[in-house]
């Protein structure tokens, strides 16, 4: 089984406002990134955010998918989110974990389901969202680097550990795995008709 980490407990400085609640189209960037992720064969996701984060675990319980998670480490880094992740959904059957930031919330469920059948045949720790060479998200970790990311250090993050596996990097033609909104500019763009 491949579950879903979503990370959403940044504190959206440059945003000016939490992008998890951003309204694309009809929906909120969680709410999008949820219905994809079901919609793609994820059978469980989890979506790390910060504690108090009230309005965001709202949403995540009206989209009748996926749970609300607290890091209460949030402000010590990304990495604590992800592991925050890691220990809510790991258990026996789990074999990788599919991970996914809440501002990059156009990647479509035909490439989520796409790349969870890959790290099934893969042999590689890391699968890898790429659109034209430029690798994005989702990313698929391995169960075998778990402890190693639950050790890492929250000052350095996970991107060592990432770098140091064997990768394979997945050309999709999604170009949603690369469009992260990250400022009002961005923002504009992708909202744009």
């Amino acid at each position: 089984m491949i579950p879903a980490i979503v990370l959403a407990a940044g504190a959206s400085s440059r945003m000016g406002r939490a992008k998890a609640l951003l309204p694309i189209g009809d929906r909120t960037f969680v709410r999008t990134i949820l219905e994809s992720l079901r919609e793609g064969g994820v059978t469980e996701a989890v979506v790390v955010i910060r504690q108090g984060d009230t309005a965001i675990e709202a949403e995540v319980a009206a989209a009748g998918f996926g749970r609300a998670v607290v890091n209460p480490r949030a402000a010590d880094g990304q990495l604590t989110s992800l592991v925050a992740g890691l220990d809510a959904v790991d258990g026996p059957d789990v074999s990788a974990a599919l991970v996914t930031l809440v501002d990059v919330p156009l990647v479509t469920a035909r490439t989520i389901r796409g790349l969870c059948t890959r790290a099934a045949a893969s042999a590689a720790a890391v699968i890898r969202a790429v659109h034209h060479g430029r690798h994005g998200h989702p990313v698929i970790v391995k169960r075998e680097l778990f402890a190693a990311l639950r050790a890492a250090d929250p000052a350095v993050g996970a991107k060592p550990i990432l770098r140091a596996a064997a990768i394979e990097d997945v050309e999709v033609d999604d170009p949603g795995v690369i469009e992260d909104v990250d400022t009002p500019a961005d923002y504009a763009r992708v909202i744009a008709p």
